[in-house]
Order: C-alpha cells, then sequence, then structure tokens
C-alpha cells in the first residue's frame, strides 16, 4: 500500500501526511511541482521529527510518475466519485491517490484511476481537507487488508 499526493499545494497538509506515512509505515509518492518549496518550514514543523523515517519518492511530473513501473490499482479520492470508500475492497498493493487541495486532479488523472472513491459527507459540505480524508480512506484500507504499521496491536 502506497499513498500519492499529486501536486500537493499546502505544506502543511503534505507534512501531516509525510508524518503518518512514517508512523505508519506507509511508503509516500508526491508528484510534483508543489505549490511550495520542498523544504518550507511548515513542511518540516507539521512531518516534525519523523521525516526521517518516510520512504519517500518524489516524482518531477505525472508523466514521470506514470512512467515508473509501479504495481496495484490507482485509487483516487474525489468528490466527482460515486461509490463511497466504505463500499469499496482494498487490496494490499494499491496506491491510493489525493488531489491538489485548490483542485483536485485534472480530467487526465482522472481517468486514469483505476478506482474512483469518495467521502459521503452530510450537505452542505462538499469536501474535507485532504489531510484528514486521506488518513480516513488509508486507515480502512488498512484495517481490510490487515496491513502492518509500525504500532504495536
Amino acid at each position: 500500500m502506497r499513498l500519492v499526493l499529486f501536486e500537493p499545494d499546502i505544506p502543511q497538509n503534505a507534512g501531516t501526511l509525510m508524518r503518518l506515512c512514517a508512523a505508519l509505515g506507509v511508503p509516500l509518492d508526491v508528484i510534483e511541482p508543489c505549490g511550495f518549496l520542498f523544504d518550507d518550514r511548515k513542511l518540516r514543523r507539521a512531518g516534525m521529527d519523523y521525516l526521517t523515517h518516510l520512504d519517500l519518492t518524489r516524482h518531477i511530473s505525472w508523466n514521470a510518475y506514470r512512467a515508473t513501473p509501479a504495481a496495484g490499482r490507482l485509487v483516487l479520492l474525489t468528490t466527482r466519485a460515486a461509490l463511497p470508500y466504505t463500499a469499496f475492497a482494498f487490496r494490499p498493493d494499491d496506491r491510493i491517490m489525493v488531489g491538489r487541495e485548490s483542485e483536485g486532479v485534472p480530467d487526465a488523472v482522472h481517468d486514469a484511476a483505476d478506482a474512483r472513491l469518495l467521502i459521503p459527507l452530510k450537505p452542505p459540505a462538499r469536501s474535507l481537507n485532504v489531510a484528514l480524508a486521506a488518513a480516513m480512506v488509508l486507515g480502512e484500507a488498512m484495517r481490510q487488508t490487515a496491513a502492518p504499521s509500525g504500532a504495536p496491536r
């Protein structure tokens, strides 16, 4: 299982997700360009000292990411999906992707996903913070697949 950030805009969210991945032992892919400098102090502050334990792969573009051999399905979290994440059967090799905070992902990325999932929300809510959404879905995916994390049970 991997988490994929598509062109993240907000360093605090990216740092929070880096910390989450480091703490859970989940590899992280970041597809650039980012909306911030990758050595931003806000990113480091949100990630704290966990970033040295992170399995991170940076990709210079969507095309570079697509050209990298990858196992598993690309599972996109999007408000444009119809299938709730709780009704989806995750696999251990899934790559869970979240889009930019400001715009999500372009149509080409949306169309390339093997599955598109949403988090059902009570109206009039439209979306959640990207770090919160990724944490919810990653937690469910790990629960379903009994993916081990570094945390004691």
